[in-house]
C-alpha cells in the first residue's frame, strides 16, 4: 500500500465487515472447487480411463470435472454478492467523510463552498470503490485457486508440488519487491497529469491576460515543462510495466517449463502420462491464470487504489487530524506595509504625451457588421482616471482590447503615451501598460511567484505593502504566506481576480486597465482595490459594472447610443439620459467617498 494511513484505513474496513468477508471466503473456497478437483480428475480419465482402454470410465471423470465446474460457476454469483456487502459501506463511508471535509472547508472561518472539490473528490471515491473491489476479488481469487492448485498437485505428486511452488514463490518475491517502487511512480504520474492539467487550464482560461502581459514565452515553458514531466514519468511507469513481465515469468511460465522438460524423466520415475498431465493443467489453468491475475490487478488497479485513496485520505483528514485554521486577518499573517516609494510615472511632468491617445477608432467583428466603435477619438491625460460604462454589448470591453492592443481597429489608430500601439512588439506594450481581465490568469506555484508575475524583482516588504493596501492580506493568510503553494483550481473567481489585482498593482507600468476585473468582489472589497490603484499613481481606466467605479472616478466615458460621451458624473447625470438610466438601474447608487480630484 502507499503509506500507513491507506493500509490502516484498508485493514479497518475489513475488520469491520468479518462476517461479511467470511461469507466471501467460504464461496470463495466453494468456487475454486474446480481448480482443486481439475488435474486430479484429468489424470484419472487419462490413466484410468482413455490409456486403460475404457473410454465410458474416462467420461464419466470428465463428467466429475464438469459438475464441479457448474458448482463453481454457481459459487461465483454468490462471490459477487457478498463483495458488495464488503464494499459499499466503504465507499459510503469515504464519501461521507470527502462531504463532511468539504462541510468544515465551507463553513469555518474565511472558508467558501467549492462544489468543484465535491465533485472531484467524489469522483475519486468512485475509482476506490471499484478498484478496492477489483483488488480483494483477485487476491482472494489466487489465494483460492492457486491454494487449490498446490493442494491438486500435493495429492497428485508430491515432488511435481514443490518444483511447481518454488518459482511460483520467486516471482511473486519479485514483484512484491518492485510494488513500492510502482507505487511511487504511479503517484508521480497521477500527480504530474494533474499538474499539467491545471497549468493547462489556468493558461487557456487566463489567454488574454498573458497575451496582455506578453507572457506567451513564460507560460509556454512553464506548460512545456508540465508536459516533459508527465512524459517521463509515463515513461518511467512503462518501464516498470518490465517487472510484471518478469514475475509473470518466473512464476507463471517456468513451471511449464519445468514440467515439459521434466516429463521424460518423471515418467521413467513411474509418474504415470495422466499425472503429469494433470500437473500441467494445474498449472496452465489454475496456478498460471491466478498469479497473471494478481499481478496485473495489484499492478495495475492496486496502485490506482493507493494512490488515490491516499489523496483522499489527505484532503479530508478527519476532525481531529486536520490543523486548526489559522483567522484570515490574523495580524502577524502580513507584516505592516512600508513607506512605499511612487514610481517614476506616478507623477505626469507638464507636456508628456497622453497615456491613451484614441483617433478616428473603428472596430466591427465581422466585414457586413454594425460597427462596436465607429470614428471614436478620445484623450486620456497621463495619471487620469477614467471610467468607461454603458449597457451590455457596447464595446466597454473591446475598447480595453484596443487600448491594450489585444485587438486592431478596422481604422484609426491607438498610442499609448505617444507609442503607437499597431507595429509594438508585445513584450514592449507590456511595459507600457497592464489589462486585468474578468477571467485572469493565476499560475501553478507559490502565493509569492504569482503575486510577483510582472514584477520578478518585488522584495517581500513591497509585496506585503501591495497585499495589505488592496485588503489582500486575509487570503495570503489563508493560503499560507508567500511561500505557501497556490492551486488555481482552488481558488474562486473573487479570490484570482484579488491575486490578479495585487499583480497588476506591483507591475512597474503607467497604465491600468481594469476590465471588469473586480465583478466577483463584494462592493467593499471593489472599493478598496479601485481607491488603492487611484492612490498608485499613473493613470487608471476602470470598465465598470457597478456605478460606484463612476462615482470614484475623475472622468467618466458613457456608451451613449453612437454618441460616446466623456464627462464626470455630476456632467453625465444631465447630459446623458444613458447614464442616468444605468444609475437608477444599477444597485449601488450612492457614491462612496469620493477620490480626490488632484493627481496622486
Amino acid at each position: 500500500m502507499s503509506g500507513p494511513g491507506v493500509r490502516r484505513t484498508t485493514w479497518a474496513a475489513l475488520r469491520a465487515r468479518r462476517r461479511a468477508l467470511g461469507r466471501l471466503a467460504a464461496w470463495s473456497a466453494v468456487e475454486a472447487l474446480p481448480a482443486l478437483l481439475a488435474g486430479v480428475l484429468v489424470a484419472r480419465a487419462v490413466d484410468r480411463g482413455f490409456l486403460a482402454g475404457q473410454f465410458g470410465t474416462g467420461l464419466a471423470w470428465l463428467a466429475g470435472l464438469a459438475a464441479a465446474v457448474l458448482v463453481g460457476a454457481a459459487a461465483a454469483g454468490q462471490v459477487y454478492r457478498s463483495l458488495g456487502a464488503v464494499v459499499e459501506p466503504f465507499r459510503d463511508e469515504l464519501a461521507a467523510r470527502v462531504v463532511q471535509g468539504a462541510l468544515r472547508d465551507a463553513t469555518r472561518a474565511g472558508g467558501r463552498a467549492d462544489s468543484a472539490t465535491v465533485a472531484r473528490l467524489t469522483h475519486q471515491v468512485e475509482v476506490v470503490r471499484d478498484t478496492f473491489g477489483g483488488l480483494l476479488l483477485v487476491v482472494r481469487g489466487f489465494l483460492f485457486t492457486a491454494g487449490a492448485a498446490l493442494l491438486g498437485l500435493l495429492a497428485l505428486a508430491p515432488p511435481l508440488a514443490g518444483a511447481v511452488a518454488a518459482p511460483l514463490v520467486v516471482g511473486l518475491a519479485v514483484f512484491g519487491a518492485s510494488l513500492p517502487a510502482m507505487v511511487a511512480h504511479q503517484r508521480a504520474q497521477v500527480t504530474a497529469g494533474e499538474r499539467l492539467g491545471r497549468s493547462a487550464a489556468s493558461a487557456l482560461a487566463g489567454h488574454r491576460d498573458v497575451v496582455a502581459c506578453g507572457a506567451q514565452e513564460r507560460v509556454v515553458s512553464d506548460v512545456g515543462r508540465r508536459v516533459g514531466a508527465q512524459a517521463d514519468a509515463e515513461r518511467t511507469l512503462a518501464r516498470m510495466a518490465a517487472l510484471r513481465s518478469l514475475s509473470l515469468g518466473v512464476g507463471g511460465w517456468l513451471p511449464v517449463v519445468v514440467l515439459v522438460l521434466a516429463a521424460p524423466w518423471l515418467v521413467r520415475q513411474g509418474l504415470s502420462a495422466g499425472a503429469v498431465l494433470g500437473a500441467l493443467v494445474y498449472v496452465t489453468t489454475g496456478l498460471q491464470p491466478a498469479l497473471h491475475a494478481v499481478v496485473q490487478g495489484v499492478g495495475g488497479g492496486g496502485l490506482r487504489y493507493a494512490v488515490t485513496l491516499g489523496r483522499i485520505l489527505r484532503t479530508s483528514p478527519p476532525p481531529d487530524l486536520r490543523p486548526p485554521a489559522t483567522p484570515p486577518s490574523h495580524p502577524a499573517a502580513v507584516p505592516s506595509p512600508p513607506a512605499v516609494r511612487p514610481a517614476p510615472w506616478a507623477a505626469a511632468a507638464v507636456g508628456d504625451p497622453p497615456a491613451v491617445a484614441l483617433r478616428g477608432l473603428t472596430f466591427r467583428y465581422g466585414p457586413h457588421a454594425r460597427p462596436v466603435l465607429a470614428d471614436l477619438t478620445l484623450t486620456v491625460p497621463a495619471g487620469d482616471h477614467l471610467a468607461v460604462v454603458g449597457p451590455s454589448g457596447a464595446g466597454k470591453s473591446t475598447l480595453a482590447a484596443l487600448v491594450a492592443g489585444l485587438a486592431a481597429p478596422e481604422s484609426g489608430t491607438v498610442h499609448l503615451a505617444g507609442v503607437p500601439v499597431d507595429g509594438t512588439p508585445p513584450e514592449a506594450l507590456a511595459r507600457l501598460r497592464v489589462l486585468v481581465p474578468q477571467e485572469a490568469y493565476v499560475r501553478t506555484g507559490s502565493v509569492g511567484d504569482n503575486l510577483r508575475y510582472l514584477h520578478p524583482d518585488a522584495d517581500d516588504a513591497t509585496v506585503h505593502a501591495a497585499v495589505r493596501t488592496l485588503g489582500a492580506g486575509p487570503l495570503v493568510a489563508r493560503l499560507g504566506g508567500l511561500d505557501a503553494e497556490l492551486d488555481p483550481a482552488a481558488l474562486s473567481a473573487g479570490e484570482r481576480q484579488l491575486v490578479a489585482a495585487v499583480r497588476a498593482y506591483l507591475a512597474p507600468v503607467p497604465l491600468v486597465i481594469l476590465d471588469e476585473a473586480t465583478c466577483h468582489l463584494d462592493p467593499t472589497l471593489e472599493a478598496t482595490v479601485e481607491h488603492a490603484f487611484a492612490r498608485r499613481g499613473g493613470t487608471l481606466v476602470v470598465i465598470a459594472h457597478r456605478i460606484s467605479s463612476a462615482t470614484r472616478a475623475r472622468r467618466v466615458l458613457v456608451f451613449d447610443g453612437d454618441r460616446p460621451l466623456v464627462g464626470t458624473h455630476d456632467d453625465l447625470l444631465t447630459r446623458s439620459p444613458t447614464y442616468r438610466e444605468l444609475v437608477g438601474h444599477w444597485d449601488d447608487v450612492a457614491p462612496p467617498d469620493r477620490v480626490p480630484l488632484g493627481r496622486s
